[in-house]
């Protein structure tokens, strides 16, 4: 029986196999064994007995808990990946989708920075009759982007601009004689 050792992370990083990283980063996505074996490259038919072996041992039951310990980290998230995209979104503009003030660019034109504050976008076909009689077709299109106000809100959140307001009165002959606004932290 294996003695639970503490291992320091460079030490995880080097007794682990790579099968044995690639099984911990796929078993805390939804807590699987089996399938986390089978992506790592385990055999297909062992999948279960190698989940349950590895789940057991010390050292990778310590990397299980320091990856999901910092699922930020795991997912590639950070404060500032969250602040540029909300950047992205607040100060967009439809004007940016747009060659002339009637004329849309081609989606395949956009950039991804474009392409990622569109929040929908919505196509119908109306049939016309033109001046001929003749019947034409036309397609409307409707691009919605994400709300610009929400995301200079969660800016404005995330950098501390919308701190509490404290208001502090002095009443002196039943009137108000100061008012002191000051922020609270």
């Amino acid at each position: 029986m294996e003695t639970e050792e503490t291992y320091t992370k460079a030490e995880l990083l080097e007794k682990l196999t790579p099968k044995e990283k690639m099984f911990c980063h796929e078993y805390i996505i939804d807590w699987n064994g089996a399938r986390a074996a089978r992506v790592a490259g385990y055999k297909l038919e062992r999948d279960r007995q190698t989940a349950h072996d590895n789940v057991t041992k010390s050292y990778i039951k310590q990397y299980i808990n320091y990856i999901k310990n910092d699922f930020e980290k795991e997912a590639g998230l950070s404060k500032l990946k969250v602040l540029l995209e909300q950047t992205k979104i607040a100060f967009s503009s439809i004007a940016h989708l747009h060659e002339t003030w009637i004329k849309r660019k081609e989606f395949d034109k956009l950039t991804d920075e474009q392409k990622s504050c569109i929040a929908e976008i919505t196509t119908q076909l109306r049939a016309n009759r033109n001046a001929e009689g003749e019947i034409e077709e036309n397609e409307y299109v409707k691009v919605k982007l994400y709300d610009k106000q929400k995301s200079l809100e969660s800016i404005s959140k995330m950098m501390g601009y919308n701190e509490a307001e404290k208001i502090n009165h002095e009443i002196t002959d039943k009137r108000i004689s100061k008012v002191n606004i000051h922020r609270v932290k």
